[in-house]
């Protein structure tokens, strides 16, 4: 039997095995981009999901937090937000140790289950404080976290509206006992675009963190929420825009088309616009009344408390 070859041609094959061709490089490279392709659509649609999950369960918590605050108040339903007094009030109010300058429906939902929006160490919160408990946030926009222009907004032209009437002193409507209320077939709290849902989606404006004012600024005012089927002699969210079609909030269907939307009974749904009864247009504006692209009348059956269409209370 002959030995093995020998010599340098042998030692530099021992030494330097075959490497892969750029044809081959090419072709693993082609494999690995084609798969990332295939992952990325189903890595961020359960990033997504996972974001309204936790979206609702926040809403959930707050409404438990809603049903509390009635019963601890002789079944009146919280206020969008305790009243501005005239001097020498401060309107400042202790909750949680903190100072809050007549606090909205989510700081009064949330002191009923112990837990505050703000950080424990602020001295006192006004419309540009920021909210650092993330109970109170939408993980889907995690950012937008002004207590002014807040992700999520109340129903409280029906549930709770503590402005001033403009003929006198009087409430617009309040108090607003919780045994009124068909808890089941009515909205308590829903994603919020703020007003800038009166105009398309590409001409709302950037997220103002500083609580700053805008009408086509994403999540201006977005604390409230107006119903679909506004009037003329109605509240509008932006005490500025009575009367106007501009400028009236609406929901946000940021969760794939749809909103998580809060019953007054405390169970969650993701809604879309039309499901919840606002008129949409075909360039995807919320319009104040009518009828929207598909033909079908804004009504209020969802928000009225009676599950009926009713007009919302007067401003005179």
């Amino acid at each position: 039997m002959s030995a093995a070859p020998t010599g340098p041609k042998g030692d530099r094959a021992a030494a330097h095995p075959p490497a892969y061709t750029l044809v081959e490089l090419l072709v693993v490279i082609g494999i690995i981009a084609v798969l990332v392709a295939l992952l990325l659509p189903v890595v961020s649609g359960a990033r997504r999901q996972a974001n309204a999950t936790r979206c609702a369960s926040n809403l959930r918590q707050m409404a438990i937090g809603w049903v509390m605050y009635a019963t601890a108040n002789r079944g009146a339903c919280p206020p969008a937000r305790l009243p501005d007094y005239p001097p020498p009030s401060t309107n400042m109010y202790v909750l949680g140790g903190i100072e809050v300058d007549r606090p909205r429906w989510y700081v009064l939902a949330g002191d009923q289950i112990g837990s505050s929006p703000f950080a424990n160490s602020a001295a006192s919160v006004g419309k540009a404080s920021t909210i650092a408990n993330d109970l109170f946030l939408c993980p889907a926009v995690s950012d937008w976290r002004s207590a002014r222009n807040y992700p999520y907004g109340y129903n409280y032209q029906f549930l709770g509206n503590m402005r001033t009437r403009t003929s006198g002193d009087e409430h617009v409507n309040f108090p607003v006992r919780i045994s009124r209320i068909k808890g089941s077939q009515t909205v308590m709290a829903a994603d919020s675009m703020g007003t800038a849902a009166h105009v398309a989606p590409g001409e709302r404006l950037h997220y103002q963190a500083d609580g700053g004012e805008g009408e086509r600024h994403v999540a201006n005012h977005g604390w409230t929420m107006d119903p679909p089927r506004l009037t003329p002699d109605g509240d509008y969210s932006e005490m500025k825009l009575r009367g106007k079609p501009e400028g009236r909030t609406a929901p946000d269907p940021r969760h794939n088309n749809a909103a998580n939307v809060a019953f007054c009974d405390g169970h969650v749904e993701a809604m879309t616009l039309e499901e919840m009864g606002y008129a949409v247009r075909h360039d995807r504006a919320v319009a104040a009344g009518g009828a929207g692209a598909n033909g079908a009348l804004a009504h209020n059956r969802l928000f009225s408390g009676s599950a009926g269409d009713d007009d919302p209370p007067v401003i005179r």
